[in-house]
């Protein structure tokens, strides 16, 4: 059984921690087999400490100050690395920029334009696919997952493997380890794991 903890905090001009002050408070979704598995910590650093067996997908709510909104972040409690926070809001951009630079950030709020953050990333996966070029246009996505579910047992322990190993953190994975689920937006994968995911699929699976 391990140890471990999380904490929240902010990154400021010159790499230190400060303090995230611009949260209220911070719930914590832990997996269900934990007692209790909805932690609310209202003081910063908003540390929670526990112990547990394996690796699993958590949920982090930040709740922020002076209806600064809910902010999701889920992560990947793996033991290895520190989350960063991809893709906040906009009200959530600004508070940041307040502590130092935001990379990307020049005071203009950024805008969805109607488009879900799900529907873009499918968006850019669809062009990249596209920009590839005829030397690699056999690439379909839809094929990729319909052929994915056809394979057997030992080859859907390598392609969840090779996710694990390749994923960036944009690559959006949930593992369901009560239902015995992996879910994966291919969109998110990296061009090379597709290719490679692609090439298994087609030496694997007859369609």
């Amino acid at each position: 059984m391990r140890e471990w903890s999380i904490r929240i905090f902010v990154i400021g001009p010159n790499g230190e921690e400060l303090p995230a002050n611009i949260f209220d408070k911070v719930t914590y979704r832990l997996h269900p087999t934990f007692q209790n598995p909805t932690r609310v910590i209202k003081k910063p650093p908003f540390k929670l400490e526990e112990r547990g067996w394996g690796e699993f997908d958590m949920e982090v709510v930040l709740h922020g100050t002076d209806k600064g909104g809910d902010h999701l972040i889920r992560h990947d409690l793996n033991f290895s690395k520190a989350q960063t926070f991809t893709n906040p809001r906009p009200n959530l951009v600004k508070a940041l920029a307040q502590s130092g630079t935001v990379p990307g950030y020049d005071g203009t709020p950024a805008e969805e334009n109607g488009v879900s953050k799900r529907d873009k990333r499918k968006h850019d996966g669809e062009e990249r696919v596209k920009k590839k070029g005829k030397s690699e246009k056999q690439l379909d996505m839809e094929k990729l997952a319909e052929g994915l579910q056809k394979l057997d047992e030992d080859s859907l322990l390598s392609v969840v493997q090779m996710i694990h190993d390749n994923k960036t953190e944009t690559t959006y994975v949930k593992n369901d380890v009560e239902l015995g689920e992996f879910h994966v937006d291919l969109y998110t994968l990296p061009e090379s794991l597709q290719k490679d995911l692609w090439k298994l699929v087609q030496e694997k699976v007859t369609y």
